[in-house]
Order: C-alpha cells, then structure tokens, then sequence
C-alpha cells in the first residue's frame, strides 16, 4: 500500500485529537482539569451537523461555504455554552472539577446518541447527510496537490481544518511561551494565589481559557462529523477519541507545537491495524491500546526526571479560594 496514503490517513485521523489536545492544554495550563472535553467535542460535532442540516434542508440550492459557516458558528455556540457552565460551576461555584468535566462528557455522549437515533425524525427530514457543506470541508486548498508527489498528498491534500488545526497549535504555542498573557495565564496555573496578589484577574484568565479552549476542542467533533464521516454521525465510531486527546496532553507534556507531531503520532497508531495484514481481532485490540501504553510510558518517565518544564501545573485541579490567600 502506498505509505503516502497511509500518512496522509494518519494526518486525518490525527485533527480531532489535536484540536481536542490543543484545547484541553488551555483548560489544564489555567488551573482546569477538564474532563468534559470528550463530550463537549462531541457537542459541538452534533451541534455543527444539526445546523448545517437545518440549513441545506431549508433551500432548494444550498451552497457548500453558507453550511460550512452555519456548522461552525453551531459548534461554536454549543461549545462554548458548555464550557461556561463548566466555568461557572468548578471557577464561580467551586464544584469538583473531576465531577463537574464526567457530568459534561456524559451529557455530550448522551447528545451524540439522541442526535443519532432521533434527530431526523423531529426535524422531519428523511435526508440524514449534508453533501454540500461536507464538500466546502473537504475541498483542498491546494487544489493540484496531486502534482507535488508524497509531500502533497500528507499535508495538502486536506480540507480548511487541517490548516486550521495547525495554526491553533502554532499561535497556542507562541501566545503560551512568549507573550505577557501567556506569562499571566502559566501563572494562574501554578498558583492562583500569587498571580492574584500581583494584579492578574484569576477569575477571568479561568473563565477565557476554559471557554477559548472548550471552543477548540469541539472544532476537533466538528472535523470528524462534517468532514471525516461525511455529515453522517454515530457517537460508536467516534469511540474514544476525545478521551485520547486528553491522553495526548500528557504526551506532548502540556506543549501546543509538540501536540502537532503527537496527534499524527496517535492517529497513525490508532488505525495502524487496518494497514497490517493478517491480524485476528485480539490483535487488532491490541494495537489499539498502543497510544495509551506509549502514553503510560511517557507519563512514568516524565514523572522520574522531575523536570519542572514537564509536569503539569501546581494549581491543577485545584479550586481557587481568594479568602485563604
């Protein structure tokens, strides 16, 4: 088979978790262990079909850009409305984070079923596919990658989220590591209280990066539902994805660029039993749990060198009470 192809699979196997990984690196960098990441990307994957179906059912012509858009302000909304009611609950209220991040993935697991199963039936729409704004997704922006060899069809041969995918890693990156907000927000992290007694606004640094980060992750649900199923959704196959982008945080050691090669790294991994020939299904299992015990392996060795840039920040988790400063 030609291995071309099967990096450029891996690519595409790889965006939604590192859209998710990317957000989730957010959340945690402010002091937020969200485990609600999994279901808010499944959110906002339903939530960006729901609309694009809505719309492409509504005109007799619809054109591919318009659901593209719809799909995207949808999964924004629905994203964005989660990860606030997360905020509020762990960061005004101070629930217990690990709670509060179950009870979303379970409510966005629950949402991709009742999506699966009824959706069509309440809409009254027999059309359960949206084939123009899956083409807007999946239309290359370099359109005569065929022409540039095994370099074209990895990188160019993707849609507009690739590319997007990309260049959220990169500027996370950057704004992380050498901007005063990206200073101010590490702080927030390894402790609210110090960052506070020196002028940084704790409350709102929690507030945007869990909501910007939330956002980012259900950008990872929207790829997979629009462009890799083709707008056909089943909360089965999109199995335990966003549970593997929050594995890839510790991974990538809570770094954005890093993200970038460790999501291809876990999308080749994930589907690398398709490509291998002969495999029973045990087998086929096992190669499955390989990203979790390569993760295993680098959360053990991370943990024995005791780097401080490579562990997770001091205040994670952890409620910020301003009184007890």
């Amino acid at each position: 088979m030609d291995f071309a192809y099967i990096l450029s699979r891996a690519v595409a196997q790889g965006l939604p978790l590192l859209f998710g990984s990317n957000g989730e690196i957010l959340n945690e960098k402010s002091g937020n262990l969200n485990l609600g990441i999994p279901g808010i990307m499944i959110s906002g994957g339903v939530a960006g079909i729901v609309g694009a179906l809505v719309y492409e059912n509504s005109t007799p012509n619809p054109n591919g850009f318009v659901g593209l858009l719809v799909s995207m302000i949808c999964s924004v909304s629905c994203s964005l409305l989660l990860s606030l009611i997360y905020c509020f609950l762990t960061v005004t209220l101070r629930a217990n984070q690990n709670v509060t991040g179950l009870a979303l993935t379970i409510f966005g697991s629950g949402l991709g079923n009742f999506y699966g199963g009824s959706i069509s039936t309440i809409l009254g729409i027999t059309n359960n596919s949206i084939p123009a704004t899956a083409a807007a997704y999946k239309m290359p922006l370099v359109p005569f990658y065929d022409k540039l060899g095994a370099i074209g069809t990895i990188f160019f041969s993707h849609g507009c989220m690739f590319y997007i995918a990309i260049a959220i890693a990169l500027i996370s990156w950057y704004v992380l590591k050498k901007t005063r907000t990206g200073l101010s927000l590490r702080a927030v992290g390894e402790n609210p209280a110090t960052a506070d007694a020196a002028g940084i606004n704790v409350t709102r640094y929690k507030y945007v990066a869990t909501c910007l980060g939330g956002v980012i992750a259900g950008f990872g649900g929207l790829y997979y539902a629009v462009d890799y199923s083709n707008g056909l959704w089943d909360t089965q196959s999109f199995g335990d994805r966003g549970w593997l982008a929050v594995a890839l945080v510790i991974f990538v050691v809570w770094k954005p660029n890093l993200a970038v090669l460790g999501a291809f790294l876990f999308g080749g991994l994930y589907i690398a039993e398709i490509f291998v020939p002969g495999l029973t299904s045990a087998t086929k299992e096992i190669f499955k749990m390989l990203p979790y015990i390569v993760t295993i392996i680098i959360l053990i060795t991370t943990s024995l060198m005791k780097k401080k840039e490579n562990q997770p920040p001091a205040s994670l988790g952890l409620p910020y009470f301003r009184e007890e400063r």
